[in-house]
């Protein structure tokens, strides 16, 4: 993390974040890149971080829906919104990765854009006593040629106000800030002004997406931490495992052992073989009076992939997947009951995430109204955001649709109530469909 050591001392600041939270955030963002440290010839990987990121990203975003409403204000707002739910659910996998992602709007002209600050890029200098962030650091970085301009953009609120600071620097190495330079050097930050103070601004104009796991890496911190971290030596041993599995296969490979007498030579007297990976050379003394040995060892997969699948369960149980998410689950004597607990863990693990977004993205849009009064971007006006998340695709929709109609059998819940809940109906329309309903049974014993 020099890239952030180098910029909390370019701006004279200590920050909050311990050097483990700074190590573990580091190795989270090269579990996911696929660079784990355990990574070599003999260590392949199968990129299980990224796989879990993305799956709870998709469990989380999928066919979520979000409107801002009530007002021209609403309107404008919505208009800006959108941008940003059309690429949630990758940004939402960034997060899951490191442990947090900043929503940052900025006013862009006449418009307002939101910059999607990954946590390896900000860096928290001040938070107040309920946790909430009042002072952090942005790193935005631009390549041309060989030149790597970084600009250092810190947010804090004193008792003055809502002071934004902006400096740009350009170097020519990876990781180093290197001098200082004018804003206006880099065309896209030209129009920024080095001190903006905004007053009657007590909140960071930003949302906060904080992964909602305990943090076990500094449990004073309070950034939050990837969904897999709690599973990072398990992921490092099914690689291993893993890396056996294909030299099971690559060094039992069929393959004839030849004696050096069946090859013709070439110039320097050595041995023409056509096909290196399918015959070994045998010497005279070895090879005896055969000129062929044929070598087909038995494999040991089923061992192998018993005990993959062993440690894949573990890292679902400890990331909070229901069985079957990573592993083979038809390969594993699990009971009905276990798989279904599983799956409640799931589900609970996904509803408490969206949960986070949610606050995380009603910040978001508050910090917009406030720029759309600052800037008089749109009329004054009151505006309510709405979330509906579809939680099909990880609850047990069967088990819930058995358990409902029972409910009914015992006179527990009334029919219209549950078709208001199958059907997505309003009260009068599942009333009213009982009803023709009825009314039909009651024409058809009329008619007999």
């Amino acid at each position: 993390m020099s890239k952030g050591k180098n910029a909390l001392q370019t701006l004279g600041e200590q920050g909050v974040v311990s050097s483990k939270m700074r190590q573990a955030q580091k190795l989270w963002a090269d579990m996911y890149d696929d660079v784990p440290p355990w990574k070599s010839e003999r260590v392949k990987t199968l990129n299980l971080p990224a796989s879990i990121a993305a799956e709870v990203a998709r469990l989380t975003t999928v066919e979520m829906r979000s409107e801002i409403t009530g007002s021209a204000r609403a309107e404008f707002l919505h208009k800006m919104y959108q941008p940003v739910l059309d690429k949630l659910r990758r940004y939402i996998e960034y997060g899951c990765a490191k442990g947090g992602l900043v929503f940052k709007p900025y006013v862009d002209g006449k418009r307002i854009s939101v910059d999607m600050v990954q946590a390896d890029c900000f860096f928290p200098t001040a938070f107040d006593g309920s946790g909430k962030m009042t002072g952090a650091i942005f790193v935005a970085q631009e390549k041309s040629g060989d030149k790597i301009y970084t600009r250092l953009e810190k947010h804090l609120i004193d008792a003055e106000g809502y002071h934004i600071t902006n400096r740009a620097f350009v170097s020519h190495t990876e990781g180093v800030l290197g001098m200082e330079i004018p804003l206006s050097e880099v065309s896209s930050w030209a129009h920024l002004s080095p001190q903006v103070l905004i007053e009657n601004v007590s909140t960071l104009l930003i949302g906060y997406f904080k992964v909602p796991y305990a943090n076990t890496v500094d449990d004073s911190s309070p950034l939050g931490v990837s969904v897999y971290s709690r599973a990072g030596e398990l992921i490092c041993e099914a690689d291993k495992q893993y890396s056996r599995l294909l030299w099971e296969f690559e060094s039992g490979e069929r393959a004839l052992y030849v004696s050096d007498m069946a090859f013709r030579l070439d110039k320097n007297g050595q041995a023409v073989i056509p096909d290196k990976r399918l015959y070994r050379l045998l010497g005279i003394e070895q090879g005896g009076d055969d000129l062929f040995s044929d070598w087909t060892p038995t494999l040991r997969e089923e061992h192998i992939l018993r005990g993959l699948n062993s440690i894949l369960r573990k890292i679902e149980f400890n990331c909070g997947l229901a069985y079957g998410t990573l592993s083979d689950v038809d390969n594993v004597d699990k009971t009905a009951e276990e798989v279904r607990a599983s799956k409640q863990r799931s589900y609970s693990m996904i509803c408490d995430v969206q949960k986070a977004l949610w606050i995380a993205l009603s910040e978001l849009v508050s910090a917009m109204d406030t720029l759309c009064s600052l800037y008089g971007l749109a009329p004054e006006g009151e505006y309510d955001i709405s979330f509906e998340f579809d939680d099909s695709m990880i609850a047990d929709r069967k088990a819930e649709f058995e358990e409902k109609k029972q409910l009914v059998s015992d006179g527990i819940m009334l029919p219209w109530e549950f078709r208001m809940w199958y059907f997505g109906e309003s009260e009068e329309q599942a009333k009213a469909a009982l009803s023709e309903r009825v009314f039909r049974i009651g024409e058809g014993s009329a008619a007999d």
